[in-house]
Order: structure tokens, then C-alpha cells, then sequence
């Protein structure tokens, strides 16, 4: 987390003063740190100004309710005087129970993949019955053509960038993948996480099982194809979002869908079963627009500035990492689809 003496300030509001904190985890958006008070450990988050302080409000909720159906999931921890959060100098901040179990930033193996379905089934097959309206959704987040508009916008107001020559051909690529895109279904929306990524998931550090969602300010109603695309196109991509070469790969897509397919099916319709290669595309594509106009922008995306010049040079790394993903699947939509009609047929 960026400004540890900042977070040290707001450990008083725990009783946690005087406590170690240092940084956990590489999410792009919230700043992260493992705050340790003698054999006690906590999660500690800085939130992104793009999330309203009252979203955890929605965690609260949901995180109960998961637990309830018997799922593992963190707790926000309220202050001593009962607050979710604390604010200040203008940042947020929260803590929650800190989770003995390992995030990855790819799939290791086939295992791993069908853990990870399975686990993503049971998630929103807990919260099927959640009787909560979210006050604070994340309204038009798949608005593919917005997530298009904005693209091309971030081009016609950079032009003088200092990449722009690089740029300019790869959102050109971009634009013209998403005008080939399938057209997806209309169908109710789901409960869902939202951004279920692969770093986004632990992995229990004795068993190897599938232990929980974590960063869950994304949580809210949402069409379920697009969610699962999210998923697979994170999973399924065994280079990891920040290389330039990547790949989507059948092997870990299979077991993967097999692993949701055990568990979904009789409560997953025909229709968001059916869309879920469409949903995967149509993901690769958005994310490959966003961090292609963030290279432009420069920001939004967190960088790693020990393995990339600037921030532009990163988000352009990313942008045709998902647009080489997104081809790989254009290519293997056929066997894709089959792998999805037999999981689903099977259960």
C-alpha cells in the first residue's frame, strides 16, 4: 500500500496502534496491506475513489449471507465505535478478517481450474436466493460500445503522446474485433461478484481447495454470461494479464466449466450457458479497450514500475495481452462451444 504511514494513523480507530503493516496482493485499483498485531493478522484496504465509501455496506451484507449458506468469506471488522470504515485526509479505509489462503496470478493446473469452477457455482448459487437491492451498482460496466466510445475518445484527445504511434494501431485492432462480436442474449441479470478474476479467488494453502472471493466491491446484479466470461478469459489465459504473448487455453477452460457445470446445472439456463464463449469474447475485448485507453489517459490502472518504464507501457502490455487472448478464442470458438455444450449436457 502506497503511504504506509497513512494507514499506521488509521489503525487507531481499531485499537490496532502501533501495529506492522506491510504491503499484500497486486490488485490494479484498491491499495492493499497485512496489518499484524501479535499472532493476529487483518487486512487492511485503501479504496479507490472510484468506490463510494457506502459500497461496504452492500459487502456486509452479502458477505453474511454467503457465510450463512456456509461459504467462507471475509468480515468487514467495524471501528470501536462501530463505523465500517474511517476517512481520512479524503481516502477510505476498512478492515476485514484476513484469510489464510493463497491468491494466484494464473491457474496452475487443470485441478486448480475445476476448483475454481466449482467454486464460482457455489458462489452464486448461495447468493440465488439474497433478497437485497443493491443501492450502489456499477450501472453500464459491460456497455461494450461505451467501453469502445471511450477508446475512441482517448484518441482523439492524445494525440501528442508519446506513444501514440504505437498505440493508435493496436486500438485500431481493438475497435475492429469488437465491431466482429457476437451478439448476446437478453437474460435476467444474477447476483454476482463481478470481477471474478484469478487473483481475485484463494486457494486454501494446505488443501489446494478453493477457498473464497475476495475484493468484493464489484458485487451486484449482473448478466451471467458476462460474469462467467470474466472468469474464463482471466483463468484461462495462462501467460497472465501483463505480457504481451498470451494465449487462451482449451485445457484449462474445459475443466473449468466442467467444475461450474457440476454444481450450476439445473439452476443456469440454456440461454446463459449458451453465451458463455460469446460473454468471454465480448470481456477479452472490453478489458483490451479499457486498458488501451488508459495507456493514453494514464489514470486509472495501477502499474508496476519495476517491470515497466511508465504506466502507458504497462496498460499497453495488458491491452495486447487480451487482444492476442481474445483472437486465440475467436480461433478455437468452435471447440469452445463444444466443450460447453457437453459440460452442460453431462452436469
Amino acid at each position: 500500500m502506497q503511504g504506509l504511514e497513512v494507514p499506521n494513523l488509521v489503525l487507531g480507530a481499531w485499537n490496532l496502534a502501533g501495529s506492522t503493516v506491510s504491503p499484500l496482493g497486486s490488485g490494479l485499483i484498491n491499495h492493499t496491506a497485512l496489518v499484524t498485531s501479535g499472532a493476529d493478522r487483518y487486512v487492511l484496504q485503501q479504496l479507490n475513489p472510484v468506490f463510494p465509501p457506502e459500497i461496504n455496506e452492500d459487502i456486509r451484507v452479502v458477505t453474511a449471507h454467503l457465510r450463512a449458506r456456509g461459504l467462507v468469506a471475509p468480515e468487514l471488522l467495524p471501528t470501536a465505535d462501530g463505523r465500517l470504515w474511517v476517512e481520512i485526509e479524503g481516502r477510505v479505509y476498512r478492515l476485514m478478517t484476513h484469510l489464510d489462503g493463497v491468491s494466484r496470478n494464473r491457474l496452475n493446473s487443470p485441478v486448480e481450474a475445476r476448483e475454481a469452477g466449482g467454486l464460482l457455482a457455489r458462489f452464486h448459487r448461495a447468493l440465488a436466493d439474497l433478497d437485497y437491492a443493491f443501492p450502489h451498482r456499477r450501472l453500464g460496466v459491460h456497455d461494450t460500445g461505451r467501453h469502445m466510445e471511450v477508446l475512441r475518445q482517448a484518441l482523439l484527445e492524445h494525440p501528442a503522446h508519446r506513444d501514440f504511434a504505437a498505440i493508435a494501431p493496436l486500438a485500431g485492432e481493438i475497435l475492429h474485433l469488437a465491431a466482429a462480436l457476437p451478439t448476446l442474449p437478453a437474460v435476467p441479470e444474477r447476483v454476482v461478484h463481478g470481477d471474478p478474476k484469478i487473483n481475485n479467488l484463494l486457494f486454501d494453502t494446505a488443501t489446494g481447495r478453493a477457498l473464497c472471493f475476495i475484493d468484493l466491491d464489484t458485487l451486484g446484479p449482473m448478466a451471467l454470461p458476462l460474469e462467467l466470461g470474466d472468469a474464463f478469459r482471466s483463468w484461462c489465459n495462462p501467460a497472465g494479464e501483463d505480457h504481451r504473448q498470451s494465449g487462451f487455453a482449451l485445457d484449462l477452460f474445459t475443466p473449468a466449466v466442467g467444475g461450474y457445470a457440476e454444481v450450476a446445472t439445473g439452476w443456469i439456463t440454456p440461454e446463459e450457458s449458451g453465451a458463455i464463449v460469446a460473454g468471454t469474447l465480448t470481456i477479452y475485448v472490453e478489458l483490451a479497450a479499457r486498458f488501451c485507453a488508459d495507456a493514453l489517459r494514464e489514470n486509472y490502472f495501477g502499474w508496476d514500475p519495476q517491470r515497466f518504464p511508465t504506466r502507458s507501457a504497462h496498460n499497453q502490455a495488458r491491452a495486447a495481452n487480451q487482444l492476442t487472448a481474445a483472437r486465440s478464442l475467436w480461433d478455437l470458438r468452435g471447440a469452445a462451444e463444444e466443450v460447453v455444450r457437453r459440460a452442460f449436457a453431462s452436469g
